[in-house]
């Protein structure tokens, strides 16, 4: 193809001549990635660009103090990563998110529009490389099989900082609704069943706690994911860098980002495994199932409003139906249901890639830091709408939840310790057959006097530790 000056440039690499977009940043690499990868049209998400380019300023950084980099070239990448950080050039990561293995076409292009960037600040022309290369100095003791793995674990950090207060307000906001709802009383139900008299507040309470817990195990996943292998090059070896290299690197990290970011004590093991990515996934994945089940509860207790259990009413957001007049669906708790699913396969796609390592290196790496970030995105986002727009406005439906507590036949199981389980069966079968409460066949029957039958059946009691009427 004749090459049209107006509009491309010649790039060289190893493998030839390319022609790139005369006003790209990028180079040959990101050029032949852009034609080759046209997957899914989606590219990096911003927390991923800032968390490489937040790298590659690092090692610029480290290797000028260390005499690798000359000062000028090193403070040129600082400055065209600091623009990049800035919010500038983002149009110019064009790699989808699925490209070759361990990342290193979005390595590379990263690596050229730094360096096509410092060419400018130094006085260059981009695509010349006079000055700046992308290899031997924005690369410089560096390789995809390092700078990729610590770049996803920073981008995978990072996102995590913003689903960690999303977290916060719904366990806050569960814990508000268990506060409020404290002194409702209601029917607990197991094999969704009639039980024991339970207090809503009670169950609220427990999902605040679930979500606690989910948030324990993130914050342990988010503790490896701080554990980095920078300085590991091509096979964990160390290879081609610095002694002191590594240590400076990730303390400029740490630096940039306020994150307790710590240097891997075994760069080898670091390359082979993402066992962090796994981590990360597991925590996820507790958390979807938890989400999973709590949203579900919310759904059947706002079942109805005339033929289900309602018990709760879940605020209108939305008409429900195109073709019923009136009706209102559990649209936020429905939604909350679609994106646990989607992210619950994202985690199924990071296992399958972190189990996928082979010797040295896993190159599954590009598919894992997609899934994980589009996993923590759409899970931030839809539990921050789902605490606003749904949880905060929940309102119970009192007279409801008294009527189950007061006539569920599992009232029974107080009259254990007073008349038997077998006695206290029968009063169940009586009462069930005869459409009676529980109160009722013991009144008939002569089962216990009104005093103790009071003490006994008080459902309030009856939700807290103690032999009801004792």
């Amino acid at each position: 193809m004749k090459l049209n000056e107006a509009t491309s440039r010649i790039e060289k690499d190893s493998l030839g001549d390319v022609q790139v977009p005369v006003e790209a940043y990028w180079g040959s690499q990101a050029e032949r990635s852009r034609n080759l990868f046209k997957i899914t049209g989606l590219t990096e998400h911003p927390k991923m660009i800032d968390a490489f380019v937040m790298l590659k300023k690092a090692c610029a950084e480290a290797n000028t103090k260390l005499g690798l980099l000359d000062e000028k070239v090193g403070n040129a990448i600082v400055q065209a990563a600091d623009e990049v950080l800035s919010g500038k050039l983002r149009d110019q990561f064009p790699v989808d998110v699925f490209h070759m293995g361990a990342g290193t076409s979005f390595n590379m292009n990263t690596n050229e529009v730094l360096a096509n960037r410092a060419e400018e600040i130094l006085g260059g022309k981009r695509g010349e490389y006079k000055q700046v290369n992308p290899n031997n100095d924005v690369n410089y003791g560096q390789s995809t099989n390092d700078t990729f793995p610590t770049s996803m674990r920073i981008f995978a950090r990072t996102m995590l900082s913003d689903l960690f207060p999303a977290l916060d307000t719904l366990e806050r906001e569960l814990r508000n609704k268990g506060k409020e709802f404290d002194g409702v009383l209601k029917s607990a139900r197991t094999h969704l069943q009639d039980a024991v008299p339970i207090r809503l507040g009670q169950e609220f309470t427990a999902y605040a706690n679930t979500i606690k817990k989910c948030r324990k195990w993130l914050d342990n996943a988010a503790n490896e994911l701080e554990e980095l292998g920078i300085g590991g090059s091509a096979a964990g070896t160390g290879m081609n860098t610095h002694p002191e290299y590594r240590f400076h690197v990730v303390k400029l990290l740490e630096q940039y980002t306020g994150v307790p970011f710590r240097n891997s004590n075994d760069l080898c093991e670091s390359m082979q495994s993402n066992l962090a990515m796994s981590g990360l996934s597991s925590a996820l994945r507790m958390l979807c199932l938890e989400l999973t089940r709590i949203t579900n509860d919310l759904r059947l207790m706002s079942s109805g409003p005339l033929t289900g259990l309602a018990e709760i009413t879940l605020p209108a957001v939305q008409p429900g139906s195109s073709i019923m007049p009136g009706k209102v669906n559990p649209s936020m708790a429905e939604n909350m249901n679609l994106v646990l699913f989607q992210a619950l396969g994202q985690c199924q796609a990071i296992d399958y890639c972190v189990q996928a390592g082979q010797l040295e290196l896993n190159v599954m790496m590009p598919s894992m830091a997609f899934s994980a970030g589009f996993a923590i995105q759409i899970l931030t986002n839809t539990i921050e709408t789902f605490t606003e727009n749904c949880i905060k406005g929940i309102e119970a439906n009192e007279e409801k939840c008294k009527h189950y507590a007061q006539t569920s036949p599992s009232l029974a199981t107080a009259l254990n310790t007073y008349i038997g389980y077998e006695a206290a069966s029968n009063v169940v079968k009586k009462a069930l057959r005869e459409g009676k409460s529980i109160p009722e066949v013991v009144r008939e029957d002569n089962l216990l006097d009104e005093e103790t039958l009071q003490k006994v059946l008080d459902p309030v009691k009856l939700t807290e530790p103690g032999i009801p009427g004792k």
